[in-house]
């Protein structure tokens, strides 16, 4: 099985904010793919990746691992193409879409799935003035970064204009969204299937890049406590709103439940997080996957597209 796929390169690293998470999951993938007896090497992505590309051994499919800007907006998956080298997970323009946080809301507006009212605060203008519409509590993003980088919670008018200039360090595009108090999941999508949702719990403000990546304390509940029905509805709601991106292979939807019950979704991720605090690989061994298997799996999508 293992010499089906050629040379895999897993690029990972890269330049984006998101570059120490990238680095885990590249060498975990990578000694995956290794145990698994696959032909890997490891592409450390910089400003010269056409070089680099170039100069590596001849690559049949590419393992993308590169988390945010630069490796899951859209860019390397157009390189990709013109060099004609097949790479794991969603295409160009859904990985672009995906990545816009403002953009992808306008979608699911205009289809009628549900995601929280938002307000656009951009760089270029001068307002700082929140809608009633949105109101506090609210959250600050930025529109374009991934692992809550450059998220706050704001509670009152006067910290607002700090969290702004926080989101703003990080994308000119910053949204802001009322704060929904509430239990946060996330679903992880492989092959067009939804896996069993993982509720999360932290004791921090909400589950920020200390709870995601370094605390010991944080809680992943799977089998999440919802029943069949809400799960069903759960599931189903998370992989309406990857397809209608275009996303493809594999994913993560982060979705919120208030506390009437109702579903809101956050957000897609096109190129999860594959460490071993990671969330794709907890839902996935929950459905009978190892770590290697999965990776195997996402591996043989590429071939799949």
């Amino acid at each position: 099985m293992s010499n089906q796929f050629g040379h895999v390169a897993v690029l990972y690293g890269g330049l984006s904010a998101e570059r120490e998470v990238s680095l885990k999951s590249g060498q975990e993938i990578y000694q995956a793919l290794i145990k698994e007896g696959v032909d890997v090497s490891l592409i450390d992505v910089g400003k010269n990746i056409v070089q680099q590309l170039q100069d590596a051994k001849p690559i049949d499919i590419a393992f993308i691992a590169l988390h945010g800007r630069g490796g899951e907006d859209g860019t390397l998956q157009a390189l990709l193409e013109f060099m004609e080298i097949p790479y794991t997970g969603s295409g160009v323009m859904a990985s672009a879409f995906a990545m816009d946080k403002y953009r992808s809301k306008l979608l699911w507006q205009g289809l009628g799935l549900p995601t929280p009212v938002f307000q656009l605060f951009q760089k270029s203008q001068q307002t700082t003035e929140l809608s009633p519409k949105v109101a506090f509590p609210c959250v600050l993003k930025p529109a374009k970064e991934g692992s809550s980088i450059g998220i706050t919670k704001v509670n009152t008018a006067e910290d607002f204009p700090a969290a702004l200039a926080t989101a703003l360090q990080f994308d000119d595009d910053v949204l802001a969204e009322p704060w929904i108090t509430g239990a946060e999941f996330t679903v992880a999508i492989l092959n067009e299937r939804a896996l069993p949702p993982i509720e999360l719990k932290t004791d921090r403000t909400f589950y920020d890049y200390e709870a995601k990546y370094i605390a010991n304390d944080t809680q992943y509940i799977c089998p999440c406590n919802l029943s069949s029905r809400k799960q069903h509805e759960l599931k189903k709601l998370a992989l309406e709103a990857f397809e209608s991106l275009g996303c493809k292979g594999w994913g993560r939807v982060d979705v919120m439940q208030d506390q009437a019950g109702d579903f809101w979704v956050l957000e897609v991720n096109t190129v999860p997080g594959m460490t071993d605090h990671s969330l794709v690989p907890m839902a996935a061994k929950e459905d009978g996957y190892s770590f290697s298997k999965l990776v195997l799996e996402i591996l043989a999508t590429a071939q799949a597209q």
